[in-house]
């Protein structure tokens, strides 16, 4: 498998509730903006790769050509939209990276984008479970977020409450979040409020209340990917050491819904593929849809056995000055989670962390990322592991 891609240029919006009418607005915030960062004229891009979810939150779909209305010169060269449930946009950039180790181009812009928040709240949960399997999962309450309390209940049932360790995640990744610019919401909640069931915190799918739950988003994210050769020339190049994706059953009742074996198996193919280990790892970007997705995936990456991934956030091993940080970022608990546009955002941030261009966000150790993307509950699963090249 080609694992040379390399990362040379991005672009990321804010993510919120954004005044940019539609999807077209946002590509187009980001199409030009990761092209002129990666120091590239727009004709030099040969191929477009559009992560997007939709489902029913955008009436316009069919986006593949919509970045050529902002950047004009992408006339003529292909494009093609990815979707993924929430994974859209990391099966845009395997597209990408295909495309380059075809040797069909030499540069490849792949673009990320969700407009959520037009959408009224009920249909949004019912759009949402599109990414589940509706023949049995269809009637859950609470849409989405009640296929995730499911898997909370029966984790609970199996190992005891661990509504402690789900407010730590959460209060984890909204204080990291407050050093991410780019983040929807910038507040430190504090353990104590993400704890208690509250006016303000109520419970959303039980166990899984408010603050268990990612956002509702609007947002974009892009980036440049070409192959090594070219990017050991360039300004900033951040290596794709492992790609792996693999796909698990679509229903709940075909697996067992308390350990993520998708993701531990695209972590451990990953992780040979790579030649490394998980602790030679300076930090993660995890899919953390839901609190108890990221205590989940602690477990599948190999840092806790399963039924412990409790204490890998109770002491204090993900936090941002732990031995693994994970989500410094935020997450999409605290950054949002604009569908299409996560899978992207989650490789330029943890670029960002590679290059030294983090900001407020910036660990000291960083050397080598990993970033796990999921689509619907496990089931698409992706891991890249990337490593600065320059």
């Amino acid at each position: 498998m080609m694992t040379e891609a390399c990362i040379v240029g991005w672009a990321h919006t804010p993510f919120g509730k954004l005044d940019d009418p539609d999807v077209e607005s946002l590509i187009a915030r980001v199409a030009g903006s990761a092209i002129a960062d990666a120091g590239i004229s727009p004709g030099e891009v040969d191929g477009v790769f559009v992560g997007l979810f939709n489902n029913g939150f955008s009436k316009q779909d069919f986006p593949s050509s919509l970045a050529l209305q902002s950047v004009p010169e992408l006339r003529f060269k292909p494009a093609t939209r990815y979707e993924n449930a929430c994974a859209s946009g990391s099966a845009a950039i395997h597209g990408a990276r295909d495309f380059l180790a075809a040797g069909r181009g030499r540069f490849a812009l792949v673009i990320g984008a969700e407009k959520m928040t037009a959408t009224p709240g009920p249909q949004i949960g019912d759009t949402l479970l599109g990414a589940s399997y509706r023949k049995e999962e269809g009637d859950i309450p609470a849409g989405f977020a009640g296929v995730f309390g499911r898997i909370a209940e029966t984790y609970f049932q199996r190992y005891g409450d661990q509504s402690d360790a789900l407010a730590a995640i959460a209060a984890k990744n909204h204080k990291n979040g407050v050093d991410n610019p780019y983040a929807q919401m910038r507040k430190d909640l504090g353990f104590a409020f993400c704890r208690a069931e509250s006016d303000r915190n109520p419970y959303v799918a039980p166990p899984l209340k408010r603050t268990d739950c990612s956002l509702v988003s609007d947002g974009a994210a892009a980036m440049i990917l070409t192959d090594e050769d070219t990017a050991r020339a360039m300004d900033k190049a951040v290596r794709f050491r492992a790609a792996v994706h693999v796909n698990d059953y679509l229903p709940l009742s075909r697996r067992d819904i308390t350990r993520f074996e998708g993701g531990a198996q695209a972590w451990a193919l990953a992780l040979e593929q790579s030649g490394l280990a998980l602790q030679d790892l300076s930090f993660v970007e995890t899919h953390d849809c839901f609190t108890i997705a990221e205590l989940l995936e602690y477990e599948a990456m190999g840092l806790t056995p399963p039924g412990q991934g409790a204490r890998a956030v109770l002491e204090g091993w993900t936090a941002a000055d732990g031995r693994l940080p994970v989500n410094r970022s935020g997450g999409l608990k605290a950054k949002g989670h604009p569908v299409g546009a996560t899978g992207v955002s989650m490789h330029v941030v943890a670029a960002m962390q590679l290059t030294g261009q983090a900001g407020d966000m910036q660990l000291a150790k960083n050397d080598i990322a990993g970033v796990f993307n999921m689509g619907g509950a496990a089931v698409a699963n992706y891991v890249s592991i990337l490593e600065a090249l320059r």
